[in-house]
């Protein structure tokens, strides 16, 4: 008998990573190495291991101590959790302290495992990985701000270009700068200025990787009313977001909406990574700060895939397998996405790249809500497709996904109850999520949610513009009143004659 859930992936075996950074320490277990990596376990301390490491070139005591003391811990429930690789690394505090070597000699015998303390460059070129990694494509430059040192690197496609290390984590920064934020700002001005790099980032995206900007995000969302809590991919516009972040990079945290979700010891850091990131901003000049919830954990995770799997798309991937996990039939999700893509073809709807990947990613997650009452079907899919822990997707492109699916279940026209989610989509995003949605309206009643009569769908041109859905003659029966309404539907939705015919042997 399965030990496992069938919520579980049987394939796969989880692994864990423990990553020993200059602020936090965090321990992740992982369902398996993957494209898109689901997470078993979570969980971090802040020790602060690089507080004061300027003025006395050690880690801080106390920081060791309470690391020391929950790395016993760690091993246990990494262990607990079934996994069969335990890695560890560290980063900037641990390679630079006097004391360092002593601190990872103790913290070996307890996890009973190597540890991997990374150089500057291999900082910098797994948080590279973790970008490129989670979107699809990346192009821009990459900076991932630490507790000991921000590393920034050039990010193209699938390719690593230039990198630097700079002593500007937060923790650092707050010593070098004495308290003072008006030192920091000269500080972080100064050390950019050694980043060449930058310059080639003109026009170009800026993905902020770390706690702090993910939290300085966060406050963000909140003082904006931003309908949708995922970090990943959370977009901050130059402009826009330039108020905020000067707020912040004073030090008037305390009158920002939100602020009490932060702790304490995070709290701190925010006007130094606001501090940063306004000096990144003027550097570099790129067309949008954008947020990434992977870096170097994610990265180093992805360079054990094959180079086979890294060429995978994360979304696919990951939609595949929330509908193996959750449809009727991943075969009939298989089946719908293909003949979607036949059926725009025939309507002579043009897709980009991207939207027909969405749309693909939207068709195979269509049946995940099959589960919950038919009064919250659409809500449910609404809500877990949205805030899915999904890669390789923007944010209205993860509306598109949502609203597909609540339009499939409540109805193309019946807005109710998405109008938050729809505000994320574009025009076009919104038109294709109705269309779509028609689409499976139609052929979820003539298929019963299972495999092997979508194939056998076919379109047919009549005059003016009109098509007819041909069902075959074995599959008459399946026709009747309630498709040929939802087919009447998706004649509104498309503005065409459309018509049910049964075929000929």
């Amino acid at each position: 008998m399965l030990s496992n859930s069938q919520g579980r992936l049987q394939d796969r075996s989880p692994i864990s990573i423990i990553d020993i950074g200059s602020n936090s320490i965090r321990l992740v277990v992982y369902e398996g190495i993957a494209r898109s990596p689901t997470v078993l376990f979570n969980e971090k301390m802040l020790a602060g291991l690089g507080r004061g490491i300027v003025s006395t070139g050690k880690l801080d005591p106390e920081g060791v101590t309470r690391a020391v003391e929950e790395f016993g811990r760690f091993r246990a429930v990494s262990d607990q959790a079934g996994a069969k690789e335990l890695y560890v690394i560290a980063t900037a505090a641990a390679r630079e302290a006097v004391n360092g070597p002593d601190f990872i000699h103790r913290a070996e015998k307890i996890l009973g495992t190597e540890i991997r303390v990374l150089s500057g460059r291999e900082e910098a070129h797994y948080s590279a990985l973790g970008v490129i990694s989670g979107f699809h494509p990346a192009d821009g430059i990459a900076g991932d701000l630490g507790g000991g040192s921000l590393e920034l690197v050039d990010v193209k496609g699938e390719d690593i270009g230039d990198g630097i290390t700079l002593p500007l984590g937060g923790l650092r920064l707050q010593d070098m700068a004495k308290n003072s934020l008006t030192a920091a700002a000269k500080i972080s001005r100064d050390e950019l200025a050694r980043a060449k790099l930058l310059k080639g980032g003109d026009g170009r995206v800026f993905y902020a990787v770390g706690g702090t900007w993910r939290n300085l995000a966060r406050l963000h969302m909140y003082a904006t009313n931003y309908p949708l809590a995922v970090m990943h991919h959370y977009e901050l516009g130059i402009e826009s977001s330039l108020p905020f972040l000067r707020q912040v990079a004073r030090g008037e945290t305390d009158k920002v909406k939100g602020i009490e979700g932060v702790s304490k010891s995070r709290r701190a850091l925010l006007p130094y990574g606001a501090t940063v990131l306004l000096e990144i901003i003027a550097a570099m000049k790129p067309s949008k700060v954008v947020v990434s919830a992977l870096g170097v954990r994610e990265g180093f995770l992805y360079s054990l895939l094959s180079p086979r799997e890294q060429q995978t798309d994360p979304l696919i991937s990951a939609s595949e397998e929330l509908a193996l996990l959750r449809a009727r039939s991943v075969t009939h999700a298989r089946e719908l996405a293909d003949w979607t893509g036949y059926s725009f073809g025939v309507f002579g709807i043009d897709e980009t790249d991207e939207e027909m990947r969405y749309r693909r990613a939207a068709c195979l997650l269509a049946d995940i809500g099959w589960r919950a009452h038919p009064e919250y079907r659409g809500t449910q899919s609404l809500n877990i497709i949205a805030h899915a822990s999904f890669i390789g997707v923007d944010h209205p492109g993860r509306a598109f996904l949502a609203l597909t699916n609540f339009f499939r279940h409540e109805g193309v026209f019946n807005d109710a109850g998405a109008a938050e989610i729809a505000s994320l989509a574009t025009p076009r995003y919104l038109e294709r999520a109705r269309l779509l949605g028609a689409m499976m309206r139609v052929v979820y009643l003539l298929s019963a949610s299972m495999p092997g009569v979508i194939p056998r769908l076919k379109w047919e041109r009549r005059p003016n513009e009109a098509l007819a859905l041909v069902v075959p003659k074995e599959f008459a029966a399946l026709a009747g009143e309630r498709p040929a309404g939802r087919l009447a539907q998706l004649a509104r939705v498309t503005s065409r004659k459309l018509d049910m015919v049964i075929g000929e042997d």
